[in-house]
Parts: C-alpha cells; structure tokens; sequence
C-alpha cells in the first residue's frame, strides 16, 4: 500500500496495482535523462504545461522502479492506463505532487 508521507502513490498500470515512488536515485536517473538538468529546471519544464509522452515514460519508469518494481522503460510504453492518455497524464501529476507538494 502506497504511503504518501514518503512520497509513494499507487497507479494501475495494464490492471495490475503498482506503487511509484521517486526516490533519490530515480530523481538522479530523471536528471540523467534530461542530459543533467537539475531538478529545477525540470521541474519548471513540466510547470509550464509542457509534456510529452516520453516524459511520462520517464518519470512513471523512474516511479516504478524507486518504488522497486522491476520494469524498463521498455516495459512502461506496452502498459496502458484507465483513461488513456489522460490517465498517464494524471498519475505523472499525483506523482510530481507527492514527491515535491502541490504548487
């Protein structure tokens, strides 16, 4: 079960019930991945409404596997959530929220 005082959420992911979590070493795995930008100058990308799809890869990959669920990236573009599009959308902000708090 998902505990949000340590920044944990619980998503479904192609009906299976994950818990996602952005620890230390996935925000270090997401600076990686935006060729160093530090958690800032992430941050603001995504304030600024700006998101792709390969961002919600990314940040749901990260998620998945702070939380110490072993999937890849890979993995994460065959899964689908309640939703669609929006669905992705919507766990990537509860996410977001629960690792640095609402705006």
């Amino acid at each position: 079960m998902a505990n949000r005082h340590r920044g944990e959420i619980e998503a479904r992911l192609g009906g299976k019930a994950y818990t996602l979590c952005l620890t230390l070493g996935a925000l270090a795995e997401l600076e990686h991945a935006y060729g160093g930008l530090d958690l800032l100058a992430i941050a603001e990308r995504f304030e600024g409404g700006r998101m792709s799809a390969s961002d919600a890869v990314k940040i749901i990959g990260a998620g998945l596997r702070g939380a110490g669920n072993q999937v890849s990236d890979e993995d994460v573009k065959q899964m689908t959530a309640e939703g669609g599009a929006a669905g992705f959308m919507k766990i990537v902000a509860e996410l977001l929220t629960a690792t640095f708090g609402a705006p």
